[in-house]
């Protein structure tokens, strides 16, 4: 067992509280402040006036000669030699002030914070004044700051890497303000564990250690948590997630993690592709797609990120997550192109490509699923490369079998700041999964159109008269750049605040 095991939380330490007071007398290491990019130049925006009379009405004067113009995440440091007690300024962009005095939405807000927060990494404290002014706008400075300072150092021994910025203090007196930063310390802590487990190297995450961690959290959080071992996913016929897994010396689990509400009208269910290493099997994956598929477990890890909000919440919700984990190597017990695999739901599938895994270890994960009577049914998984073609490395798409409801996905997504788009699912592509030997393969033919034929595929296991979403995230759960806003370099924690919107909806 790996030394690591006891180690899960990330150097993600920051916390953050209100505060009231006037901006300019707070005593903290760095006061952020926001600016606008106007055609006049830099201006302050609001909170940021008391800085610029501190400084003799030298702010915008300032912050031109730097070549800081206010543009959305731009950031400008500099020292302000007493004129306040905070020894720094941290200048962040917001871009143009919104028109006819409206506010700004909560997005730029959380980048804002979020760009700060990381140009401030090794900082004890700061004290972020940026236009919050309600409950919305503080909860969005807030996730940002929060989700902005996390920093993965687990494995870094040399001291080279910085901790994360300590203490924020927002200084705001919106109404609720309390409560909008304990839900988003909430929201954060949720997306924290999701970043951390993409980041984990699969020496140290394989099936079995991910469902301890996920019987770890449940125990601590009131969740209940049921695990099927490698026996029992054959004993009871998960053919699927077994065919996947059996080639790997680490074999797969099914992990059931539940939350339940005596008030709850309604019952969701989410379901969760967790590979916790994608080799592709004996359809092996070239060396440069290799490298981040640590990343494969994203929508298990998203399902249990969002478990775990959605229990502290205390949301007016039935829920059920189903981690489908399972290691996809190559070895003398690998299931082969050609093979036929009898799933949980009754039907079997001809593999074709033993690199499209991710589907058959959904596929009985859905099935079960739907023992559970959901309302809805939401899958999320990082299921295919044709995703980020179609999309890019930053927008998800989503399908479903209601037109309605993918509206609303993308309408939920996007108000936590996640970029979903949603996408058909065209019946011609149906006829290119026919198999000549089983119910249906596991590929279509055709190259293009892959992460729809996906979402083709997956309808097929969905039981009639029961709403289902189907998530596609493999851009955007693993950033393979640079960080911006609030996401860094590595695990995202993609979609998981999206799960939680969606519980919230139905808890209505």
């Amino acid at each position: 067992m790996s030394t690591e095991k006891a180690q899960l939380a990330s150097a993600h330490v920051t916390t953050v509280r209100v505060n009231a007071s006037d901006t300019v007398s707070i005593e903290t290491d760095a006061l952020v402040i926001g600016i606008h990019a106007t055609p006049q130049g830099p201006q302050a925006a609001a909170g940021a006036a008391g800085v610029d009379q501190a400084l003799g009405g030298r702010l915008a004067a300032t912050l031109t000669a730097m070549g800081f113009a206010g543009k959305p995440e731009e950031i400008a440091k500099f020292p302000t030699f007493g004129a306040i007690p905070a020894p720094l300024v941290v200048a962040v962009g917001l871009g143009a002030p919104p028109a006819d005095g409206g506010s700004l939405e909560l997005e730029t807000l959380r980048r804002a914070a979020g760009s700060a927060a990381r140009a401030l990494a090794g900082t004890a404290s700061a004290a972020v004044a940026l236009p919050a002014t309600t409950a919305e706008e503080v909860e969005a400075v807030a996730i940002g700051s929060l989700l902005g300072a996390y920093v993965f150092s687990r494995y870094q021994t040399n001291g080279q890497q910085k901790a994360p910025l300590a203490e924020v203090e927002l200084v705001t007196s919106a109404p609720e303000a309390e409560s909008a930063v304990r839900r988003a310390a909430t929201l954060a802590d949720s997306v924290t564990l999701v970043r951390d487990l993409v980041n984990t190297p699969p020496s140290d995450l394989w099936p079995a250690r991910f469902a301890e961690i996920a019987e770890e959290i449940g125990g601590k959080n009131g969740l209940t948590v049921e695990v099927l071992d490698e026996i029992a996913l054959k004993e009871n016929g998960y053919g699927g997630i077994v065919g996947v897994g059996q080639g790997s010396s680490r074999p797969p689990r099914l992990v059931r993690v539940a939350y339940s509400h005596p008030q709850a009208a309604k019952t969701l269910a989410f379901v969760g592709k967790g590979i916790t290493f994608d080799s592709g099997g004996l359809s092996l994956k070239p060396s440069a797609s290799m490298d981040w598929m640590k990343s494969d477990m994203g929508g298990a890890a998203a399902v249990l990120g969002a478990l775990l909000a959605v229990s502290r919440l205390g949301l007016h919700v039935n829920a059920v997550g189903y981690l489908c984990l399972a290691e996809n190597m190559p070895s003398g017990t690998a299931q082969r192109p050609s093979d036929v695999l009898h799933t949980y739901s009754g039907k079997t599938v001809e593999v074709l490509d033993t690199d499209a895994e991710g589907r058959l270890v959904l596929i009985d994960g859905i099935a079960r699923a739907a023992e559970d009577s959901p309302d809805l049914i939401v899958d999320v998984a990082t299921l295919t490369g044709a995703q980020i073609v179609a999309l890019g490395w930053r927008t998800a798409g989503v399908m479903t079998n209601d037109d309605d409801l993918r509206g609303a996905v993308v309408e939920m997504a996007g108000a936590q700041g996640e970029s979903v788009w949603g996408m058909p699912l065209p019946g011609e592509l149906r006829k290119g999964l026919d198999s000549q030997v089983a119910d249906i393969a596991n590929l279509h033919p055709e190259r293009w159109g892959g992460m729809l034929a996906a979402g083709v595929f997956l309808r097929e296991f969905v039981p009639d008269g029961v709403d289902w979403a189907h998530i596609d995230m493999a851009g955007p759960a693993f950033n393979k750049g640079e960080p911006y806003g609030y996401t860094p370099k590595g695990g995202t924690g993609a979609i998981t605040r999206t799960l939680v919107a969606i519980a919230e909806r139905y808890a209505g």
